[in-house]
């Protein structure tokens, strides 16, 4: 195994590299051509906190390299989900109170990075699942997300970016956060 620019070659056969960045050329008909110069629509997928800035260079830096389109996505997860129904209580007024302070807090963050209003999408749902069927649905070549790098119970109990890794149709940054 040889590793190139964080790309491991399985395969003990050569490889050619391009002018452009991050492009391999096939040498034989056993390899797999890399070639990220295809990324077009690059979704980021943020939960509107600090960390969400460090998410966001990585995808700005993404969208300048590939002169790609920019979308961000923020995924409000019900209360009763999140609760699992034990509240006795209506949760309407509460979730709508929350679905406003995120509406603005969305589209502050993304006039910071000059995403276009109708390339900002703000989803009541799942965060894994709403992320992956928000990039599908957009044609989104690649998504990055913000990954803790939990071990251990935390990482039983799931994250957001190990199921959008799982379900999504396209490429998935996990950019280290928290750390």
């Amino acid at each position: 195994m040889r590793s190139f620019n964080g790309v491991t070659q399985v395969k003990k056969k050569s490889v050619e590299l391009q002018s452009e960045p991050c492009k391999f050329r096939q040498t034989d008909q056993s390899k797999v051509v890399l070639n990220m110069a295809d990324y077009t629509h690059i979704l980021v997928a943020v939960d509107l906190t600090e960390e969400s800035r460090i998410v966001a260079t990585k995808a700005c830096g993404l969208k300048s390299a590939y002169d790609a389109n920019l979308s961000c996505v923020h995924v409000i997860e019900p209360l009763s989900l999140a609760y699992g129904g034990d509240i006795p209580m209506d949760l309407s007024t509460i979730q709508e109170q929350i679905h406003e302070t995120a509406k603005s807090h969305l589209a502050e963050f993304a006039s910071t990075l000059d995403i276009a209003t109708e390339n900002q999408h703000l989803i009541f749902g799942r965060p894994e699942t709403e992320i992956d069927t928000l990039a599908q649905q957009i044609s989104a070549d690649v998504i990055v997300v913000g990954s803790h790098g939990r071990h251990g119970i935390a990482l039983l109990l799931g994250s957001t970016a190990n199921g959008v890794l799982h379900g999504a149709p396209c490429d998935v940054l996990a950019v280290r956060v928290g750390t």
